[in-house]
């Protein structure tokens, strides 16, 4: 069953099918975001002398919903930021190889390569075939490990793919050659139960909120443990230098920090309404019937595509020639919107376009049927 209609904000005029980009806010979390900010406006000095002890409760909120202590999860803005944040606190021997693959996001792929160009590292993308199983990715990464290997930036639920990577393995295989692991987790929040328990061992994870878990925009979680959390500083130094890690997360001068304290309102909102777990399965069931339902409509081969799906959100291949690359990917997504007053996501990846479907609570299988009916047109045209 759909999320009722009061609980979101959304045009009504339009079919909203990418939440994987930039997630809705619940009605009741953009309520309480509000009510927070017109608190701090009414007594600044207040607001900021307090902030600090109420970010570290949000912060334990946060990190029970991810099963993990307190004391080994920050906050911060998105997983951007947090892959920024690891590369920027971590010394990269000069000399040394990090592995990224094909599938990695723009952003964080962009911050690793100018994070080793300044230590005098090196940078290796592994290719890694669309129809490649949880063992095949394995068996990719065991090929290029070595001694020269210092860390390995790994997606868990790739973006342009819509990938679930075998991290937890890929974690082991490093560790056995002494390279560190970072994953980019942007997408397992909410889509996943146990998304860090999946990357079991991993040095550092970093995952968004504001997607799947529908918290405002500008909130994510960097989890680590062991010695190397302790090496970790925000972006921005602030007054909460002198404190260990987490805390000096917790004090990020005067930034709006409404987003993280109105989090948890936002976990505590689906459980209410749903529960978790029949919320995750209906996203699931949905995504699945959407994709087909796609496939069907743009006569789309789904063989390649169906290993190792994301649960929640998954992919359709496009006909040959189209968004090739990213601008070409992104000028298809506006003629998509305009076209059919449907949002969507349209990726590239290897030079092979396609449409990448998002399922949540606000969606309806006849959200669906529109697009199939729409867009084999605006495809032609």
């Amino acid at each position: 069953m759909a999320a009722a209609p009061s609980h979101w904000t959304l045009d009504p005029s339009v079919v909203h099918l990418n939440h994987g980009s930039f997630g809705v806010v619940p009605r009741t979390v953009q309520d309480v975001q509000q009510a927070l900010r017109e608190e701090m406006e009414t007594n600044p000095d207040a607001w900021f002398r307090d902030l600090p002890d109420r970010v570290g409760l949000a912060r334990a909120a946060v990190a029970r919903f991810l099963r993990v202590p307190a004391e080994h999860t920050a906050l911060v803005v998105n997983a951007s930021a947090g892959v920024s944040t690891v590369l920027g606190s971590l010394a990269l021997p000069p000399g040394g190889e990090v592995l990224l693959t094909d599938h990695a996001y723009g952003a964080a792929a962009m911050g690793t390569v100018r994070a080793a160009e300044r230590a005098g590292a090196r940078v290796r993308t592994l290719h890694i075939p669309l129809e490649s199983t949880a063992e095949g990715i394995a068996a990719v990464f065991e090929g290029a490990l070595s001694e020269a290997t210092a860390l390995v930036v790994v997606d868990q639920i790739t973006s342009a793919t819509a990938r679930l990577f075998p991290v937890a393995e890929i974690t082991r295989l490093a560790h056995a050659v002494g390279a560190k692991v970072l994953v980019d987790a942007a997408h397992a929040p909410g889509m996943l139960a146990d998304p860090v328990g999946l990357a079991q061992g991993a040095d550092f994870w970093v995952g968004n909120l504001h997607k799947w878990c529908c918290a405002p925009r500008g909130t994510a979680a960097l989890v680590a443990s062991g010695p190397g959390a302790q090496d970790l500083w925000p972006l921005t130094d602030s007054w909460g230098a002198p404190d260990p890690f987490p805390q000096r997360f917790d004090i990020q001068g005067t930034l709006d920090l409404t987003a993280w304290l109105a989090a948890p309102r936002s976990l505590e909102f689906i459980e209410e309404t749903y529960g978790w777990d029949l919320a995750r399965a209906r996203m699931t069931k949905l995504a699945e019937v959407a994709q087909g339902m796609l496939a069907d409509a743009l006569g789309a081969d789904l063989t390649a595509v169906r290993f190792g799906e994301a649960p929640a959100m998954r992919l359709v291949p496009l006909p040959a020639g189209l968004a090739t690359d990213h601008e070409a990917a992104q000028a298809l997504q506006r003629r998509i919107a305009v076209g059919t007053g449907c949002e969507t996501a349209i990726t590239s990846w290897d030079g092979r376009g396609f449409l990448r479907l998002s399922a949540h609570l606000y969606n309806t299988v006849s959200d669906y049927e529109r697009l199939a009916e729409c867009l084999p047109g605006v495809l032609r045209a």
